[in-house]
């Protein structure tokens, strides 16, 4: 019975200690600024972009958005709303890096294609065929008639 008794006291210890570990609300889905995909924070009104995760600084008052628990096997660890696979199945880049006008993947499979699914060149970007490897499908106005070349047919500089 002494040994029962210890086995149930080291029940009840371990119930206590995995209850007092932070755990994570069911859903930590939120929007961030710009319409980011984000990770909402303990506090339940901090909504941090995606690609501020496990970055090694603290965006969230308790430091959740780089505990061990999220970051240690990225992009693994990660809840699934928070990862864009790219065409490349070793690469990913976070969910708000999708459709940012960005060659994140490295293969614009995060910026065109069925994958990405990216709604068109938004106003403040010209739609063409980048000469950089930077852009994909579309480049930043600011850019446009700045005497250098980003679009293949120069739409850049003499229509943008």
């Amino acid at each position: 019975s002494a040994v029962a008794l210890l086995i149930l006291a080291a029940a009840l210890a371990s119930g206590v200690a995995l209850a007092l570990l932070p755990r994570a609300p069911a859903n930590r889905f939120c929007t961030a600024p710009s319409n980011q995909t984000g990770f909402l924070c303990d506090d339940r009104v901090t909504c941090v972009p995606a690609s501020w995760l496990c970055d090694r600084v603290s965006n969230c008052r308790n430091g959740e958005d780089e505990q061990q628990q999220l970051c240690g096997d990225l992009p693994h660890s990660l809840p699934g709303y928070l990862v864009f696979h790219c065409s490349n199945p070793r690469s990913w880049v976070y969910a708000d890096q999708r459709c940012n006008g960005m060659n994140d993947c490295g293969d614009c499979s995060d910026e065109m294609g069925s994958l990405a699914a990216c709604p068109p060149c938004g106003w403040e970007w010209w739609s063409c065929s980048p000469v950089h490897y930077e852009f994909c499908s579309c480049i930043p106005r600011r850019l446009c008639r700045d005497g250098i070349q980003h679009c293949l047919g120069w739409s850049d500089e003499f229509v943008c």
